[in-house]
């Protein structure tokens, strides 16, 4: 069964909408729109620091005009279940980089890259069959905030964005980057419940080539995470994913996810954060640390 997820986090976010607002009363700091790449944001108005990571689920706030964020997975790994066939594969991660840069006071160009992978495929009967290495994919994505950007942090408010993205592959043949052209969009929301705890909502699907039928498939994904603010500088969130209608026979792949983060200044966030598959068709396990700095 297809969902119109978008249609339905769109209509979520509408009724959250203050009573007699728009779009336009709920965007931002009308002053802020001056601001560009070509002429910044000063610093004492900027946004306090926001990622994309550690957790799955992606922020609807963007980059302040004329600043960049350079946010890293440095280190990620990653188990399947072992299928069928008693193979499993394990996936090691390095270096993931998502460069955001922040274009107006509502928009922001990002472009994520993968610098060195590997994947190795082993069986329960014959050991090792099978291992790749090689540099992933390269993503590039736009984020345009609708509402929320500035005015976002008392109880009750919220904020919502799309976040178009495509997916070229860099090597087709190295089992580290995709396979072939792929896009999608993601729409992310989030609502402030309390003065500690956020709650982050996403919805969106990606098409893709298939290589058997070289038709495209759509894949459809939900996500949705709490966060909680332990201390000014120390913070927690607690995750839940679904992939539908994928191509593994296994079926959906649900995976829960939990990791902390913590804020060295204003402008420095590092992170560690565990996905652990619930579905066969999930990662079984996957373990992962990072760092974030805005410029």
């Amino acid at each position: 069964m297809r969902i119109n997820f978008v249609g339905l986090l769109v209509g979520a976010g509408l009724l959250v909408l203050p009573v007699g607002g728009s779009l336009e009363a709920v965007a931002g700091d009308s002053t802020k729109r001056r601001y560009s790449f070509f002429a910044p944001t000063p610093d004492h108005l900027m946004r306090d620091m926001s990622t994309d990571r550690p957790d799955a689920t992606e922020s609807p706030f963007t980059i302040d005009a004329g600043h960049a964020q350079v946010e890293t997975n440095i280190f990620g790994f990653s188990r399947s279940t072992r299928d069928s066939d008693g193979f499993r594969t394990d996936t090691y991660e390095i270096g993931t980089t998502n460069i955001r840069i922040g274009v107006t006071s509502f928009a922001e160009l990002n472009l994520v890259w993968q610098p060195y992978g590997v994947v190795q495929t082993s069986s329960l009967l014959s050991g090792p069959a099978s291992r790749s290495s090689g540099i992933g994919s390269v993503d590039i994505r736009g984020k345009i905030n609708l509402w929320g950007n500035d005015l976002f942090g008392d109880l009750g408010t919220s904020a919502f964005a799309l976040l178009p993205f495509v997916t070229l592959p860099t090597d087709r043949s190295n089992d580290v980057s995709a396979a072939g052209f792929s896009a999608g969009l993601i729409v992310p929301f989030a609502l402030q419940l309390s003065d500690k705890i956020g709650f982050g909502l996403n919805a969106g699907f990606v098409s893709t080539k298939s290589e058997e039928t070289s038709s495209y498939r759509t894949e459809y994904l939900v996500t949705a995470a709490v966060s909680y603010e332990w201390t000014d500088r120390l913070g927690s969130y607690y995750e839940v994913g679904v992939a539908f209608e994928t191509d593994d026979p296994r079926g959906d792949a649900v995976f829960l996810g939990t990791g902390l983060t913590y804020a060295v200044n204003s402008n420095t966030q590092l992170d560690i954060g565990l996905n652990v598959g619930v579905s066969p068709a999930a990662d079984r396990i996957n373990p992962f640390i990072g760092i974030s700095r805005r410029f």
